[in-house]
């Protein structure tokens, strides 16, 4: 069974993937300074939860965006699953999609993995919108190949922001305001619901019509991001809901470099 480990910027998140089905997922908060002993202490206990041996797992990937995080991942699939770990985007796991940006060394591991998994399920041209840390918005071609995009803040990082810059302004949580049809709120809370949500779909709305402008045709539009189906309640913009679009491109990327070279 292949262990696919999403590390982010937010959160980490581990996968147990058969024959590229997902059986099991769980996520903890990143922290760079989180050893390989605490991960498997956390991990084996959750795997066995789900019914599986702790020796179930054989193979590991890892994808990242934190570099720190790496090593730590690194010793946890070799000391504690026996497994000498595929990072993707290095060695046997090199990007099997062409990058066609100025600087592809620079692009998130998480979204060439988008792209990867997107290609596969969708043909033609796409549009991935991630709702992570960041809000990313990133355009695939036809081809598989990654062409680039636009990152934006993430909606909690905005309203952390906010919240932490105006000493008056209440912690609230994010959803959809109560009154669908208004956007003048009578109250502060209100006013800060209706500013970061429909804020928030307007960019989502704009942002995506304005890519598709720069292209020929009529692009699939694929979102994936915890806060993806909180937005799809109220707006037309998405053509899919993909969730572990990350997780099954690392199952992809595993098994394409098992294949060997292409």
């Amino acid at each position: 069974m292949l262990l696919a480990i999403d590390a982010g910027n937010t959160n980490v998140v581990f996968a147990l993937v058969d024959g590229g089905e997902i059986r099991a997922r769980w996520r903890i908060a990143s922290d760079p300074r989180r050893t390989a002993d605490e991960y498997a202490v956390w991990l084996h206990q959750l795997i066995e939860l789900e019914g599986h041996p702790k020796d179930a797992v054989d193979a590991v990937i890892i994808g990242t965006v934190v570099p720190r995080a790496l090593h730590n991942l690194e010793v946890l699939a070799t000391k504690y699953f026996r497994s000498e770990p595929l990072v993707a985007g290095q060695g046997r796991a090199e990007w099997p999609i062409a990058l066609e940006v100025d600087e592809p060394q620079n692009v998130g591991a998480d979204r060439a993995l988008n792209a990867i998994a997107a290609h596969a399920k969708y043909p033609g041209e796409l549009i991935v919108i991630d709702f992570g840390t960041a809000t990313t918005f990133d355009l695939v071609g036809p081809s598989g190949a990654y062409r680039g995009g636009i990152i934006a803040p993430g909606i909690n990082l905005s309203l952390e922001a906010l919240v932490s810059a105006a000493a008056k302004l209440p912690r609230i949580a994010i959803e959809a305001p109560k009154d669908n049809l208004s956007v003048i709120g009578r109250t502060t809370q209100s006013q800060m619901q209706i500013g970061i949500y429909w804020g928030y779909v307007a960019m989502i709305e704009g942002l995506t019509e304005r890519m598709k402008r720069e292209l020929e045709g009529p692009p699939t539009v694929v979102a994936t991001g915890g806060l993806a189906n909180l937005f799809d309640k109220h707006t037309n913009v998405f053509d899919a809901i993909e969730p572990d679009l990350t997780i099954q491109g690392l199952s992809l990327l595993y098994d394409m470099a098992m294949r060997g070279p292409r």
